[in-house]
């Protein structure tokens, strides 16, 4: 059986540093900052961000064979691992496909536990968002945690809990139940600006399961360093959408000063990498 590079990684390193890419520039780019070993570990391609750079709604409507050419050109350019968002994958069938057509890709897939349309979990409460019933997506996350297995590839389950208005309980619950279904690992999401009640899951699952990988993605809590986010009981750190929100800042200032200055001097030379740059990052990965 082929190994997981994620699955190594995560034996080798207490905490892994990921972070988004949705093309193969961004890839580039990281992979370049993480060849000397203090980068980051692996990329998440996010159904976000992906949906937004293909100009769409982040409602799960985006074709997987999209998602797959994707990946196969952010693959081309960068070796390092990749974890694939999954939204909520779907009927078993459909979660189960996905799985297979990943797995010469990617080396892990994340499936979240809300059910109905999907909306972005960043909206919170201000959206209807509904849980999936624990049963139900159980019994569907265990039939896909065989075929990751089959494939060698990772299975994180997506808590929704704390975006949902659950309480504790109910999210340790929820993880019990995945764990047992054959979840590698265990996402918690929060969008609290301290953190706290992912915080709190992380310890009280931690003595539950001493081994099971746990992932954050601090989106909204940003002020805790790498290092803290670790302390705290991480073993996954995700950044998972500041590559392309950087870019969207970048791209509006770049064509105001354009239509503010009647020319694109002030851009090109303050806001601009130059095309010399762009030419030789990408000839190096063709030379």
């Amino acid at each position: 059986m082929i190994e997981n590079p994620l699955r190594e990684l995560l034996e080798k390193k207490s905490c892994l540093r990921v972070i988004e890419s949705v093309n193969a520039l961004e890839a580039i780019i990281i992979r370049r900052l993480s060849e000397d070993n203090k980068g980051f570990d692996a990329l998440w391609l996010s159904g976000f961000c992906h949906s937004a750079w293909k100009g769409m709604p982040d409602n799960e409507s985006m074709p997987i064979e999209t998602k797959l050419r994707t990946i196969e050109e952010i693959r081309r350019v960068c070796g390092m691992p990749i974890i694939a968002d999954c939204d909520t994958g779907g009927t078993p069938d459909e979660l189960c496909r996905s799985i297979s057509l990943f797995s010469r890709l990617v080396s892990a897939v994340v499936v979240e536990d809300k059910r109905g349309v999907k909306r972005n979990s960043l909206y919170g409460r201000s959206v209807s968002q509904e849980m999936e019933e624990i049963s139900v997506f159980s019994d569907k996350f265990k039939l896909a945690a065989e075929s990751a297995e089959k494939f060698n590839i990772m299975l994180f389950a997506r808590i929704e809990s704390f975006i949902c208005g659950e309480n504790m309980e109910t999210a340790l619950k929820r993880a019990e139940s995945y764990i047992s279904a054959g979840a590698d690992g265990i996402v918690i999401h929060s969008i609290s600006s301290d953190g706290m009640d992912a915080f709190s899951f992380c310890e009280s699952l931690r003595k539950m399961y001493k081994n099971i990988p746990i992932i954050m993605i601090p989106t909204v809590y940003n002020g805790y360093s790498f290092d803290e986010l670790c302390d705290k009981g991480a073993n996954i750190v995700i950044y998972a959408n500041q590559l392309t929100r950087s870019a969207v800042m970048a791209m509006e200032r770049t064509a105001k000063s354009i239509l503010n200055e009647g020319c694109s001097r002030l851009s090109d030379n303050s806001y601009c990498v130059s095309p010399q740059k762009i030419l030789a990052m990408i000839e190096e990965d063709i030379i």
